[in-house]
Order: C-alpha cells, then structure tokens, then sequence
C-alpha cells in the first residue's frame, strides 16, 4: 500500500477515535442552551465543511487554517470578532443553511474552546448569521484576523 493511503487509514481511524470520544461528551452538555440544537448534524457539518483544514480536533494546519481549539471563542469578545467568524469564507460560503450555520459556531466554540465562552455569550441565530455571511470575507480575511489578535 502506499504512504498516502496509509496516511489515509490513520486519519480516517483517527477521525472515528474522536468521534467516538465526543459521542460520549455529548450526554454531558446541554447543548440546546448553547444555540446547538442537533450537536451530531452539527458535527457532521463541521466533518464535511471544515474539518479538512481546521482537522477533526481543530489544531488547524498552522498556516491557512488557523487553529480553532483553545482560540476560538476569544474572538468572540472581540470588537468585530463575532462577525469576523461569520464572515471569514469557509464559514460564510459553506453549502448550508443561516441556521445550520449559526449552529455550527456554537457548536465549535462550545466544542473547542468553552474555557473562553463569556457567561453572557449570547448564541449565533439565523438572522445574525444570514446578515453577516452576505457580506463575506474575500482575500482580507487573515488581515482582519491579524488586527483582531492585536487587540488581545
């Protein structure tokens, strides 16, 4: 067999790994209280839409890709950062619904990174997120990432 499909065995046993790990966190969580109302289609939104570059745990590839684990949810109290997770283009141009997208924040920021979820975070809604995706980021995004961090 060849390394690339070996490397594609590791990672699909890898992704079944954590699949199986946040199964069972799930039971644990009310999610329905964090804006999520189906973690598993929100998960599976995540698995085809932007998991290949954020990874299946959200360590991100470092360059393009930035991680989402332990980072996230700071952009959240950010000046522009809320809207900036809204409009950066794998998020505002998946193939998916307002609310399915809205979903999917909640999901990640509850997901990967609930130590910097503020106690008065208020859940992406449909409207929001249809509203901010119209508008979405283009080739300005990691410069509008870069002055968001500055702000930390």
């Amino acid at each position: 067999m060849s390394r690339p499909g070996i490397a594609l065995i590791v990672a699909g046993g890898l992704a079944v790994a954590a699949m199986s790990t946040m199964a069972a966190d799930y039971a644990a969580v009310d999610w329905s209280a964090h804006g999520v109302g189906d973690p598993q289609r929100a998960w599976q939104n995540y698995a085809l839409n932007c998991q290949g570059c954020h990874r299946a745990d959200g360590t991100g590839d470092g360059d393009t890709a930035p991680a989402l684990a332990g980072h996230v949810s700071v952009f959240t109290t950010l000046p522009g950062g809320r809207e900036y997770l809204s409009r950066v283009p794998g998020a505002a141009t998946a193939p998916i619904s307002d609310a399915e997208l809205a979903e999917l924040l909640n999901w990640a920021l509850w997901n990967f990174d609930p130590g910097h979820v503020t106690s008065g975070f208020k859940p992406y809604t449909a409207a929001e997120v249809g509203s901010l995706r119209a508008r979405p980021f283009r080739t300005e995004a990691a410069g509008v990432r870069a002055k968001l961090l500055k702000g930390l």
